[in-house]
C-alpha cells in the first residue's frame, strides 16, 4: 500500500526488503494502528456518551462513521486491481475450491472448537465468537493482503466470492452451529434470528459501493490518460487514503466499545485466547496450504488472509441485533478486531518472511 514505486528488494531479507521500500506513513503501520485503538479505547472511555453519539448516527442497524471509514478504505485498494486480468483468477479452480472450503466448512468449524475448548463455561461469549467464525471477511483483507503483496485480482475474486456465500449461507451456518449441532453432541443450544437481507444489505454497503468505485474509476481514467498515468500518478495520490480509513474506522470502533473493553478485561482476555488460536491456524494452515497445492506466494498469501480475516462489522451487528448491545454475545464480537487487527498486521511482516519458502534465490516483485 505505498504511496509510491520502490525497486525490488532481494530475498536474502524479503520482510526487511519490502519494509525498507514503503513509505514512511506504511512503514511505521503497527505504530499508527495500536495509537489509533489506544486513542479509540481512550476515548470511549473519558468522554461521557461519546459512544451514545456515534451509535445515534446510524441508518438501520448500520453505523455510518464505521461504514464512511471502511468505503474510505477499500476504495483506493479496489481501485488497484487489474480488472482485466479477473478471469485468471477465476480459471484458477485450485484457489476458488480452497478458499470455498478453508472460509466455509473448515472455518466456522475450527471457531466452533476453539469457542467449546477454551468457553465451556461462558455460553455467552462462546456463541459469540461462534458469530464471529460465520463472519467471514469482506473488508479489511484487502488492506492485509495489499500489504503483504498477495494477488490483488485473486483477493477482489475471493472477496465477491465470500461475499455471495455469506448472503447465502450465514443464517443457515448459524442454525447449524449453534442449534443443530450441539444437538448431535448433546450440548447446550442457541437461537439466531438473522434475515438474507440483512446479510445483503452490509455487502451492498461495505463490498458493493468501493467495488463499483474502484471499478469506474479504473475504466475511466484508463480510458481519458492511459494505463501508466493511472497506476503511476493517480494510484499513488488516493493510495494513503486505504490507511486513513483504516485508522478512523479502528478509532470509531474501538470508542463505540472503549468502555466495555476497559471495564471488563478478565473476560476480554479470555475471549482472546481462543480467538488467538483460531488466526494462528486458519492464517498458517491456509498459507502452508497454498503451498502445498501450487498456488504460488502471492496467491499463497491471498488465501490465507481471506481466510484467517473476520467480518466483524457483520458479526457485532448480528450479535447486537439478536441479543442486545450489553451481552457477552456482542462483547465478543468486539473483542474480535481488538484480537484480529494486531495479529494480522504481525502476519503481514510473517508472509514477507515467508516469501523465501516460495523464491529462495529469485528478487522479490516491485508493487505500487
Amino acid at each position: 500500500m505505498s504511496s509510491s514505486s520502490s525497486p525490488a528488494p532481494s530475498a536474502a531479507g524479503p520482510a526487511q526488503g519490502v519494509v525498507a521500500g514503503l513509505s514512511t506513513l506504511d512503514r511505521f503501520l503497527p505504530v499508527w494502528i495500536i495509537a489509533a485503538m489506544a486513542a479509540g479505547l481512550l476515548l470511549g472511555r473519558l468522554v461521557p456518551g461519546l459512544n451514545t453519539a456515534l451509535e445515534a448516527v446510524k441508518i438501520g442497524e448500520i453505523s455510518l462513521p464505521i461504514a464512511l471509514g471502511l468505503l474510505l478504505m477499500m476504495y483506493p485498494v479496489l481501485a488497484k486491481v487489474r480488472y482485466d486480468r479477473l478471469g485468471t483468477v477465476t480459471g484458477d479452480r485450485r484457489l476458488l475450491v480452497s478458499s470455498l472450503v478453508l472460509n466455509w466448512i473448515l472455518g466456522p468449524a475450527v471457531m466452533f472448537a476453539l469457542a467449546w475448548i477454551f468457553l465451556p463455561d461462558l455460553p455467552e461469549y462462546r456463541t459469540g465468537l461462534i458469530i464471529v467464525g460465520l463472519a467471514r471477511c469482506i473488508a479489511m483483507v484487502l488492506i492485509w493482503n495489499d500489504l503483504a503483496c498477495g494477488d490483488r485480482e485473486a483477493a477482489a475474486v475471493l472477496v465477491a466470492l465470500n461475499s455471495v456465500f455469506q448472503v447465502v449461507a450465514f443464517g443457515a451456518l448459524g442454525w447449524f452451529y449453534l442449534q443443530v449441532l450441539p444437538g448431535w453432541l448433546g450440548l447446550p443450544q442457541a437461537a439466531l434470528q438473522v434475515s438474507a437481507w440483512d446479510i445483503a444489505q452490509y455487502v451492498l454497503i461495505f463490498l458493493g459501493i468501493p467495488l463499483v468505485a474502484g471499478y469506474a474509476s479504473r475504466k475511466i481514467g484508463e480510458r481519458a490518460r492511459g494505463r501508466t498515468w493511472y497506476e503511476t500518478r493517480f494510484l499513488p495520490k488516493v493510495g494513503p487514503l486505504a490507511l486513513y480509513g483504516l485508522l478512523f474506522t479502528i478509532v470509531i470502533l474501538f470508542a463505540l466499545q472503549g468502555g466495555t473493553i476497559t471495564s471488563r478485561p478478565g473476560d476480554v482476555a479470555r475471549i482472546a485466547l481462543p480467538l488467538l488460536a483460531y488466526f494462528a491456524l486458519m492464517w498458517g494452515g491456509s498459507f502452508l496450504a497454498g503451498k502445498l497445492i501450487g498456488l504460488g506466494y502471492e496467491r499463497s498469501t491471498t488465501l490465507a488472509f481471506t481466510a484467517a480475516g473476520n467480518n466483524f462489522e457483520l458479526a457485532i451487528a448480528v450479535a447486537v441485533g439478536v441479543f442486545g448491545v450489553t451481552s457477552g454475545q456482542a462483547l465478543a464480537g468486539v473483542v474480535g478486531p481488538l484480537i484480529e487487527v494486531p495479529v494480522l498486521v504481525a502476519l503481514v511482516y510473517v508472509s514477507l518472511a515467508g516469501r523465501r519458502l516460495f523464491h529462495p534465490t529469485a528478487e522479490e516483485p516491485a508493487r505500487a
